[in-house]
């Protein structure tokens, strides 16, 4: 389905009583933050909108769609079906070098640091230690890159950039786990959620793209 109608230049894909899906743009928060700058929610809220509920996070970074709940009784069916495991994303990425195979899982234990807001593979469990796992397949690679497809199976902090990154293919543009690209964004991008409605029940799905004609979505080269 393609973007329709955009709220504070924030492209709105779908809306009905129940969920408002969105394409989020870089560099808004999901959350409000500690030092006073806003979320998502209040970009989004409106006279039709007086109760958002957000049901999963996307780093300041990455855009791509994000779904939410303009009930309680949607966000709670929709929360428990994310508990159950109910609630797919995929996201596209393109990563600094190749991974070692065309397609693969990736098992982890994840270490969160939130004083750092950095996360870590780590080979034991302990305190603060949570499983990580993702699915992943090569669409297009050249001699430097690939753009990956990635279906998650858990949702750990900066999940995929670190998984990636554990394995030496850091996503293009992500300093913070190791890139050395530092004039593009980072290169993930939420690309198809899909779910239950909350209130018919029926399979939906909601798909987009990144921009295939800009760098580094188009495995060329910055220079």
């Amino acid at each position: 389905m393609e973007n329709t109608i955009c709220t504070n230049d924030i492209p709105i894909i779908f809306e009905d009583e129940d969920i408002l899906v969105i394409n989020k743009p870089v560099g808004i928060l999901s959350e409000d933050s500690q030092k006073g700058e806003k979320g998502i929610l209040f970009h989004l809220q409106n006279e039709n909108r007086d109760n958002l509920y957000l049901l999963h996070r996307l780093d300041r970074e990455v855009s791509g769609v994000m779904v939410l709940a303009k009930n309680k009784k949607s966000a709670s069916a929709l929360s428990t079906d994310i508990a159950k495991g109910k609630f797919y994303k995929s996201y596209l990425a393109v990563t600094d070098g190749i991974p070692e195979t065309d397609e693969g899982i990736y098992k982890d234990l994840l270490f969160k640091d939130s004083k750092k807001n950095r996360s870590f593979v780590v080979n034991r469990m302990r305190k603060g230690v949570r499983e990580a796992s993702l699915e992943y397949v090569v669409l297009k690679k050249t001699e430097k890159n690939a753009l990956v497809r990635v279906l998650l199976h858990t949702g750990r902090t900066h999940q995929i950039r670190v998984q990636f990154a554990s394995r030496k293919t850091p996503l293009t543009g992500d300093g913070r786990y190791g890139s050395k690209v530092r004039d593009c964004n980072i290169a993930l991008f939420s690309h198809k959620i899909s779910f239950n409605h909350p209130r018919t029940r029926e399979a939906v799905e909601f798909i987009s793209n990144p921009d295939f004609n800009i760098y580094p979505w188009n495995l060329g080269d910055a220079t």
